[in-house]
């Protein structure tokens, strides 16, 4: 699939638009999942579409140095650190008596799905930011060491040594969990 992928955008790069079609399908999925787990990251539609657009600008001169796919994410990390950085300079605020109301009217059933997914999220979350990066690139979106080494910008063993970390810490926080539940507490 990614020998496809960079097939695909050297094509889109010369102007198929079938195949620019054709690598938006294979990577779109990869892309939001990979921005959705990245620190800070807010507006994932918008952070998507952003990188995007940063790649067909950039498409004709893609010369395949690395695979298509790594090359994106590439894009997308450097996408989510301008979003981040933007955000800091013009904080937002949240309205929080709405965000209450909505919780509340949320169906106990649901809710119940909603809590192991909040609780995975946040230990995600909970992940020093440099090793979630790499974690979500090799665990999640399956990246070689190297490939993820690219899109993270430092060298394989820094990959390396962040994702053993990141599982050191998931371990440590899901222990945690178990215990606070058997205890009767809350996640």
């Amino acid at each position: 699939m990614t020998d496809d992928i960079t097939g695909y955008a050297f094509a889109a790069g010369r102007g198929d638009h079938a195949a620019a079609a054709a690598f938006v399908r294979a990577t779109q999925h990869d892309v939001r999942r990979f921005l959705a787990h990245l620190p800070g990251v807010r507006e994932v539609d918008d952070l998507v579409q952003e990188t995007y657009l940063r790649a067909w600008r950039a498409l004709p001169s893609f010369a395949g140095r690395s695979t298509a796919r790594t090359w994106l994410l590439a894009i997308a990390r450097r996408v989510a650190v301008d979003q981040v950085r933007a955000a800091t300079s013009r904080p937002r605020t949240a309205n929080l008596a709405d965000w209450q109301a909505a919780a509340e009217a949320t169906p106990a059933g649901v809710r119940a799905g909603v809590d192991e997914q909040v609780v995975l999220h946040g230990l995600l979350d909970g992940l020093a930011p440099d090793r979630r990066e790499a974690f979500v690139s090799t665990q999640l979106l399956g990246l070689s060491y190297a490939e993820a080494a690219q899109v993270c910008d430092v060298p394989v063993g820094t990959i390396r040594s962040r994702v053993a970390r990141a599982r050191e810490d998931l371990v440590a926080a899901m222990q945690s969990v178990t215990s606070n539940r058997r205890r009767g507490g809350t996640a």
